[in-house]
């Protein structure tokens, strides 16, 4: 009885997975089809402008005697400012057969407002490679992904990770700096504990190794280290496929200090001795912290390191404005 109960259970799942299969495939289709029918609705109103002889005049009365036919029969989804994100649609990708069959029209609408070329590529690729929805990919453009990640990156090994022409070989590649922590939901006040912090991570996980980077998956909370007589816990342990690495994170909320790095090296030295196999590469260590000296950072690590990063959290989203100006700033220390 048990053999037959496993069985039919292990069957109904089968069945259950193939349906959920055609649904997924079904809802993608019918969003693909919407993706198209604007691009199509925008190709039509770019031509026909064309014919008139003042084109910016003509495309906007156009546009709008258009959707005073259009929005009385088939409802507001067809107005004045859709219909001139249609037109957006189609000057941006001219080619159909360029669209993406797994983006949607909202993420198609977040990416035609991006005007940099390499930018809005970049997002694009990484919104199929990574199976964003729309919220995912809307929040890693205004955390100002593409930016942070060219902070200590060339555009080209950016894309070119992005376009699958290249593995990242390097933490670099793949570790943001800042990280924006806002999705833990915390509130504004002076100063948290690193437990606080830690729960929170746990809490949500999903989200902060999405914020990590490219590979990551989670291994341990709180490892717990034997040194002879000593005992010392780590914060959290992932690893990241792509790296091929050990990765140990290291919460600080308060000043980073060089003792703290120096702890960190000892939990990296113990993974590359204890935890390693030899067939992967050297562990690496991260300090997540709240603010951090970068001279600091630099004179208590050699300088030929390669696998110790102090990497700053932000817990609330700056407006573009600030974020812009902190790249900047940041990219000049870098210059130094």
């Amino acid at each position: 009885m048990d053999e037959f109960k496993i069985v039919k259970e292990g069957f109904i799942g089968e069945i259950k997975g193939i349906i959920d299969k055609a649904r997924e495939g079904a809802v993608r289709s019918v969003n693909f089809s919407r993706v198209q029918m604007y691009w199509n609705i925008g190709r039509r109103i770019f031509e026909e402008e064309q014919h008139g002889k003042a084109r910016a005049e003509y495309g906007s009365y156009l546009i709008k005697r258009l959707a005073e036919r259009l929005e009385p029969e088939y409802g507001s989804g067809f107005g004045v400012r859709q219909l001139n994100l249609c037109r957006q649609f189609f000057i941006t990708y001219p080619i159909v057969h360029a669209l993406r069959s797994q983006l949607n029209w909202t993420q198609y609408k977040l990416l035609i407002a991006i005007p940099n070329e390499d930018k809005r590529e970049y997002y694009e690729l990484e919104a199929v490679n990574n199976g964003w929805n729309s919220r995912e990919l809307e929040r890693q453009i205004y955390s100002g992904l593409y930016e942070r990640l060219l902070i200590s990156n060339d555009k080209e090994s950016v894309l070119a990770v992005a376009r699958r022409d290249r593995i990242p070989e390097n933490p670099q590649e793949v570790i943001k700096d800042p990280m924006m922590l806002e999705f833990l939901g915390l509130e504004r006040r002076p100063s948290y504990y690193e437990k606080d912090l830690e729960s929170a991570i746990i809490d949500h996980l999903t989200e902060f190794l999405l914020e990590m980077g490219k590979g990551f998956s989670f291994v341990a909370r709180q490892r717990r280290i034997m040194l002879e007589d000593d005992e010392f816990f780590v914060d959290l342990v992932l690893y990241n496929r792509l790296l091929r690495c050990f990765v140990v994170v290291e919460l600080k909320t308060g000043k980073l200090t060089h003792q703290d790095l120096g702890q960190l090296q000892m939990y990296v030295n113990y993974y590359d001795r204890c935890e390693k196999l030899e067939e992967e590469n050297p562990t690496i260590g991260i300090l997540l912290c709240s603010s951090k000296n970068d001279t600091v950072v630099k004179m208590a690590l050699p300088a030929d390191n390669k696998t110790i990063m102090a990497s700053r959290y932000e817990l609330y989203l700056p407006s573009s404005v600030q974020l812009a100006d902190e790249v900047g700033q940041i990219r000049m220390k870098l210059k130094k």
